[in-house]
């Protein structure tokens, strides 16, 4: 018979090797005695399982339980076979046989196999998945239900291959899922997962990694060991997590098969890895006392517990009588108080000498602790019970069917005397009932509703291992609540810190993941985000870009708002250009005034007083019209700044031309018999200043009508702000006011040049010929510098230009007159003004 190492719990099994083959054989009516009982004993020479008796003895009082209840099946009586499988497929097979075909090896007992059907319509076991699912397809053709109290392979759940199968233990699926979301959780990207070879572990590490894939959770590594383990099998597994940097390991495997690995951690001092158990050694006590310096920590699921009202009492009723004819429990007694009885059937001394003194019959088990007798942790025992009572209630649910409304052909109803297997596991299926409270109920695949307890490996004061309960997993509570940790519970093996274990630090806000290629997507770089992008959380995958009022600040994880920047009259430039604009219009009202003072000198007069004046007035606004480009435009103040700059300077240069023109027509009337003058007086000289203007405010106002300039919030030059500036709105529009200014300037400078050679001593025309030329200059380089330079400095360029081709105006035109005025008055004579120089 194959019994296990002890162990203080009932949630880890070693191997997972005990199968209760439970047989509902000759389900009679309440008149019987009692349950017929057979008792088949295949020995194996391994170990023996204190806790696999305890199951046994759950099964056995669940069965009396129900048999002594009045609601419950009160008119039929349970009986039962059990049988050891050796956790070995041919044992398991050679067993299972046996308990359906009614026909066990040394037995004398009536079995239900004479009355046509089988011994055992239903069998609960295997605890081990791959021992289930080779006596599934052996008993596929038997149509005969097994239901599992221990077996958690997602494998299992697929209806089309196991159709007869159902199990009080969850699947798998689901621990994965809560492990999946642990590691999550706990914020554990990188981390190695191993598991031995088996059905149990391929299945439930390949869920794990489709699972975890989903929150960018990458395995580290992925290794089976064999389940027997050699020395080199052991040094290989070390090695390869010492030399890994995933510092969190999940393992997959029963606690026997994880003794080896842990003795050789244990040698080497290796106490920097946070395990996660998986719920076959969750609560594996029987590894704390040897490894606790290397498990303090651990952490893992584990089937829910529950407290089971009379058990303890049930399972210490044990006495030495009871060990006749009863080969477990006579092994039991003789490995518990290391004994031998007369006329025992046991050949087995595990772990101990052959040859063992007698039994005196005095022994107490209330005198020893035994994993048998520990009620603590009630977990697979748990499972065991709901799987009996699964079965009575879908026999309750079979004898309370009405012939005529039954679910089967012609509606018949099973016949709970004489039990079709087949037709039991339709009840099973659809099996609910409540349980020491809990609402126990299957989905289409033969799985219960999944509840988990997080476990967590402490440390008491005494030294022993207490199992802490720091979370949950419901399944029921749906995605979003099915998972609870309770994280300052949580003992780590390092301190109270939570160890780091992920192939590259999470990127802190503004990066974002770089993949690095050939590597797993956990292993990255932390890219820093361009400019004018963001990301405000940690591991953003994609850096999003900041609107257009916005730009990303020196950290890149927020977007605040761009400095918007204009020509201002405090800063520096703004404040320069003012007095170089105010200067130059008060240094035009001063040269009007001296003008005024000297109206009626002759080289005032000689010079068009009335168009002098004009023109002084128009370029006091000209200077003047270049403080409107500093400031915060807006879109009135930007129509405002474009239309008085080119109406004014049209009149300037409306006057210059007029006055280019009276030079050269007053030359012409000295001729003998020219009454040109009479056909330019004053009158047409104020005319064809009006009709020049009036043509350039023509055009500002279909400017104005069509596409008016406007305040703009220009980001094309400078990113990372908002240059608010005057766009022109329409460009042509733009260009022809300045167009027509430099028509009217090439006009004047024609004019002039035609006239610089007049015999006059002071010709006004040279002086509007070499002005002109300065207007010219300075336009001309204005326009490519306009186009190339960007935000304010664009409109330092507007006002550089004006107040440069005014000053050039005023310099060229009148300074020498000034200069005459007030420096060189014996000059200012009509004799000289008139004469050749």
């Amino acid at each position: 018979m194959h019994w296990e190492k002890p162990s203080n719990n009932d949630v880890s099994i070693s191997q997972k090797s005990w199968q209760l083959k439970v047989s509902l054989q000759c389900a009679v009516s309440a008149k019987t005695l009692g349950p017929n009982l057979s008792i088949l004993t295949s020995f194996c020479p391994f170990s023996f399982s204190p806790r696999a008796l305890r199951w046994m003895q759950t099964m056995i009082f669940a069965i009396q339980e129900i048999n002594n209840r009045q609601d419950l099946l009160p008119d039929v009586k349970l009986g039962y076979q059990i049988m050891d499988s050796c956790d070995d497929i041919p044992v398991s097979l050679r067993s299972s046989l046996v308990l359906v075909n009614g026909q066990p090896v040394q037995s004398t007992n009536y079995t239900c196999a004479a009355a046509g059907r089988p011994a055992s319509p239903v069998i609960i076991g295997d605890a081990a998945s791959g021992v289930s699912i080779a006596a599934l397809r052996t008993l596929g053709s038997f149509r005969i239900p097994l239901v599992s109290y221990f077996a958690s392979c997602s494998c299992l759940s697929n209806n089309k291959e196991f159709p007869t199968f159902m199990r009080t233990m969850p699947s798998d699926a689901f621990q994965i899922k809560a492990i999946a979301k642990l590691v999550h959780q706990l914020k554990w990207t990188w981390v190695g997962v191993i598991g031995a070879e088996s059905d149990y572990a391929r299945f439930a590490i390949q869920l794990f990694i489709q699972e975890s894939s989903k929150f960018n959770v990458c395995a580290a590594y992925i290794h089976f060991y064999p389940v027997v383990l050699n020395k080199e099998d052991i040094i290989e597994v070390t090695n390869l997590i010492k030399r890994s940097s995933a510092k969190v390991v999940l393992n997959f495997s029963g606690e026997s098969q994880v003794q080896p690995i842990f003795n050789e951690f244990k040698r080497q001092n290796i106490t920097d890895i946070q395990w996660i158990a998986s719920e076959a050694w969750a609560t594996a006590q029987s590894l704390w006392s040897e490894f606790k310096d290397v498990l303090i920590g651990t952490i893992g699921f584990a089937i829910r517990k529950a407290d089971i009202p009379g058990l303890k009492a049930f399972l210490g009723r044990l006495r030495l009588s009871d060990a006749d004819g009863f080969p477990f429990i006579a092994e039991f007694w003789e490995e518990t108080f290391d004994c031998k009885l007369n006329g025992s059937r046991n050949t087995h001394a595990h772990g101990g000498a052959v040859s063992r003194k007698p039994c005196t019959g005095l022994e107490s088990l209330e005198e020893v602790l035994s994993p048998y007798s520990d009620v603590s942790q009630l977990r697979v025992s748990y499972n065991v019970y709901k799987a009996v009572y699964l079965i009575a209630h879908a026999l309750h649910d079979m004898s309370a069917c009405v012939s005529g409304n039954g679910p089967f052909t012609n509606e018949t109803c099973g016949d709970v005397k004489r039990v079709v297997p087949w037709q039991l596991l339709h009840y099973m299926k659809r099996v609910s009932f409540s349980a020491l409270g809990e609402e126990v109920r299957f989905d289409e695949n033969g799985d219960p509703i999944a509840s988990y307890d997080l476990m967590n490996w402490h440390e008491g004061a005494d030294g022993s291992l207490q199992l802490v309960k720091v979370g949950y997993y419901d399944a029921s509570l749906g995605s979003e609540n099915e998972l609870v940790i309770n994280e300052s519970a949580i003992r780590w093996h390092r301190g109270q810190q939570a160890p780091n274990s992920v192939c590259t630090d999470s990127c802190s806000p503004g990066t974002r993941k770089a993949t690095r290629k050939g590597e797993p997507v956990c292993c990255f770089d932390c890219v820093p985000c361009a400019d004018g992008e963001i990301s405000n959380k940690t591991d953003s995958l994609d850096c999003s870009r900041c609107s257009l009022d916005t730009w990303s600040n020196q950290a890149r994880d927020q977007c605040i708002p761009k400095d918007v920047e204009f020509l201002s009259y405090y800063e520096s430039m703004g404040i320069i250009l003012t007095v170089v604009s105010v200067f130059g219009a008060c240094s035009t009202a001063a040269v009007s005034g001296v003008f005024i003072i000297f109206r009626n000198t002759p080289i005032v007069r000689a010079n068009n007083r009335e168009l002098s004046f004009l023109l002084l007035l128009f370029l006091i606004l000209c200077f003047l019209i270049a403080l409107t480009f500093i400031g915060e435009p807006t879109d009135w103040f930007c129509m405002i700044r474009y239309t008085a700059f080119g109406v004014s300077f049209a009149l300037c240069i409306s006057c210059i031309l007029a006055k280019t023109v009276v030079v050269l027509i007053a030359f012409r009337a000295t001729l003998p018999g020219s009454d040109i003058m009479k056909w330019f007086g004053r009158a047409q000289q104020r005319a064809s200043v009006f009709v020049c203007t009036s043509v350039q405010i023509i055009i500002c106002i279909v400017w104005l009508t069509t596409s008016p300039p406007y305040a703009e919030h220009n980001t094309r030059y400078q990113s990372a702000k908002i240059i608010l500036e005057c766009a022109v709105g329409s460009a042509l529009g733009f260009w022809c006011v300045l167009g027509y200014i430099g028509l009217l300037a090439c006009m004047c400078f024609v004019i002039a040049f035609l006239a610089r050679n007049l015999p006059d001593n002071f010709n006004e025309a040279k002086l509007i010929t070499f002005s002109m030329l300065i207007f010219f200059a300075v336009w001309i380089t204005f326009i490519p510098t306009y186009v190339s330079t960007p935000g304010k400095y664009t409109v330092a360029v507007q006002i550089f230009a004006i107040l440069a081709s005014t000053f050039g105006l005023l310099l060229c035109i009148f300074v020498p007159k000034c200069y005459v005025i007030l420096l060189k008055p014996e000059k200012n004579k009509k004799i000289i003004i008139n004469g050749k120089w």
